[in-house]
């Protein structure tokens, strides 16, 4: 637990696992003790896993709680999700950011989906060994589910606008939450013109607003309501 790794090259010192578990649950106070040891368990499963199966860059791995749950858990700061509301994970990959939403949401429901059936595999491996009982998965396209769900999110780089065409069909009518239904990504750079077709209902809020790591200064997270 102690490999020491850039979070980002030439731009932050060096941060361990452990250290970076600090910061994360610095940011999160109210997780419970439970959640704490789910999300302590995280590391050495994936590590072990990516070894056989790569799921996350082998350069990135030991960045796991900044790049990737972290960087998951930002959702929480735009929305905190009721008790019985229904996500889909699309292009989960390894489970993210299905898995640490599901460990901080344990009343919320969560479908993980994915086109590769070796990184299902390695997602509903790991949530079965945190103790996860409230996520399923389905090794499928996006296009061939039709269940329909509150939120749809997804880390995935597809365009927001195809991404959008896609997941139309899976979201409920019914809205229970803060936000009405709709689609939550995560995305990266410049978003003018991705966003521009629902400017006037889309919210994009900087990550850098809540977590100080230079890794965010570019990352935001996009709602738009379906």
């Amino acid at each position: 637990m102690e490999n020491t790794q850039t979070i980002s090259p030439g731009q932050e010192m060096p941060v361990t696992v452990n250290e970076q578990l600090a910061i994360l649950f610095n940011y999160f106070p109210e997780l419970s003790k439970k959640q704490k040891e789910q999300i302590t368990a995280l590391y050495p499963l994936y590590a072990d896993w990516n070894a056989k199966i790569n799921v996350i860059s082998r350069k990135d791995i030991d960045n796991l709680y900044l790049h990737h749950v972290l960087h998951s858990l930002g959702m929480v700061k735009m929305l905190r999700l009721k008790d019985e509301t229904t996500v889909m994970d699309i292009g989960t990959g390894g489970g993210f950011p299905g898995i640490p939403l599901a460990v901080f949401f344990p009343n919320v429901r969560f479908h993980l989906v994915d086109s590769i059936g070796k990184k299902i595999k390695v997602a509903q491996a790991v949530a079965d060994a945190v103790g996860l009982t409230n996520v399923s998965f389905r090794h499928c396209r996006a296009e061939e589910e039709r269940q329909r769900f509150d939120f749809i999110v997804s880390r995935a780089v597809m365009p927001l606008a195809d991404l959008a065409k896609i997941v139309g069909k899976n979201i409920s009518p019914k809205h229970a939450n803060a936000l009405p239904n709709g689609l939550i990504c995560f995305k990266g750079g410049e978003l003018q013109h991705e966003i521009l077709p629902f400017k006037k209902q889309a919210i994009a809020i900087r990550m850098q607003d809540y977590f100080k790591e230079p890794f965010f200064e570019t990352k935001k997270i996009v709602y738009i309501p379906l």
